[in-house]
């Protein structure tokens, strides 16, 4: 690629979380072509201390107001600037210092800032699927008007992005989201009632964080990305298709209006989704492991189980019925794993909570802004109140 690409200052919201993480080790083997600019953390200070140290970054925010001056006082005697709360992700997030938000907050928070990048014309490399989930209609709006791209991360989005380079002017029939099935693949309601946490946390194939992980044995990971890509791919709800591929190596498909198919397949490896966001519109070289097709291994694709696992049917319900009620799917359900980590509510109770949240919260076919947040923590309120202290 020669010395002719320009460095991109990265903006990493979310560094000590999976995505994070994988996204510095990325960072790390290509030190000619990115510079992290800013990283920030929610609680995880240690983490944040560390990284702040190894790679300089320009600022580091950490959210919690109790962990600032710990963050402050060991960076003291470098040239990074701390910045510290809530409020001051929103702030950091609008200046001018960097080219790139990596938008890897996981959950509702991660949509403040995100906007604040976009209103300031920032290219943004999404990992944060809740962002569009929550607002898509507005956040997309947003970056149409400001001429941003927003480039997938998810491996499931990365895939039909790549597959849609040079597609500009043929029309999609529908596409297909792959999923591993989750640990729980194969079971029944009689086993999983028993689930604990740990059990969830388990994932065949992906290293993922605790929420991811547990949506992911629910399909609500699945649901969500059904949503984020009607929105970051201009679909309707019927060109969504879902089918469980419990391998992880065809990460998802587009099939055009010729019944052509064009799939994306790889080793289960989120570095690979992170890298291609980042050096967007290039392919940079790595020493990642390489598929090889020379070890027999079978592909295979079978349906949902969506009697087991409703949690496809609310988030296809929700995806279908559009307005505010994917913002509340996806409020009740942060809550309802938050309880689940703490062996508060059971696996299958997850679903209930969420079912009955969406039946309480009122409907709004276009939602302001505003409405959103509102929705979101009235959804949030309703969910908390249902979980037996």
């Amino acid at each position: 690629m020669g010395n002719n690409v320009p460095v991109k200052r990265i903006a990493i919201f979310g560094s000590t979380g999976s995505i994070g993480k994988q996204a510095l080790d990325v960072i790390a083997s290509h030190p000619d072509m990115f510079v992290p600019e800013i990283l920030t953390a929610q609680n995880n200070e240690d983490l944040l201390i560390m990284q702040a140290l190894k790679f300089k970054p320009n600022i580091v925010v950490i959210g919690d107001e109790k962990k600032g001056i710990r963050v402050k006082q060991a960076l003291a005697t470098t040239d990074t600037k701390v910045f510290i709360g809530e409020q001051a992700l929103e702030e950091v997030a609008a200046m001018d210092c960097y080219d790139m938000m990596l938008a890897a907050i996981v959950g509702f928070a991660g949509l403040k800032p995100t906007l604040q990048a976009l209103e300031n014309g920032k290219a943004i490399a999404l990992a944060n699927k809740e962002t569009l989930v929550v607002a898509g209609d507005y956040v997309m709006k947003k970056a149409v008007e400001k001429k941003v791209p927003i480039i997938p991360v998810d491996s499931e989005h990365s895939a039909i992005f790549q597959c849609l380079i040079g597609e500009t002017r043929n029309k999609i029939e529908k596409i297909i989201l792959t999923a591993s099935g989750g640990p729980f693949l194969g079971k029944k309601p009689n086993f999983l009632v028993n689930v604990k946490r740990d059990h969830a946390l388990q994932h065949p194939n992906w290293n993922m964080g605790a929420k991811i992980s547990v949506d992911s044995a629910t399909l609500m990971n699945k649901g969500l990305e059904m949503i984020e890509a009607k929105w970051l791919f201009n679909l309707r709800p019927d060109q969504i298709q879902v089918v469980i591929h419990p391998q992880s190596i065809l990460h998802s498909m587009v099939q055009f209006e010729d019944g052509g198919i064009k799939a994306q397949m790889g080793l289960p490896d989120m570095k690979l989704p992170i890298q291609y966001a980042l050096a967007f519109p290039y392919r940079i070289g790595n020493k990642f492991p390489r598929y090889d097709f020379k070890k027999p291994n079978a592909l295979t694709f079978e349906e949902p189980d969506i009697k087991t696992f409703r949690n496809l049917v609310l988030a296809t319900e929700a995806l279908n019925k559009g307005g505010n009620l994917p913002c509340v799917l996806n409020a009740a359900n942060e809550i309802a794993v938050y309880a689940f980590l703490r062996n508060r509510i059971g696996f299958l109770d997850m679903t209930d909570l969420i079912e009955r949240t969406m039946e309480r919260v009122p409907f709004i076919e276009h939602p302001s802004l505003e409405e959103y947040f509102d929705s979101d923590a009235e959804a949030r309120n309703f969910a908390a109140s249902l979980i037996k202290l």
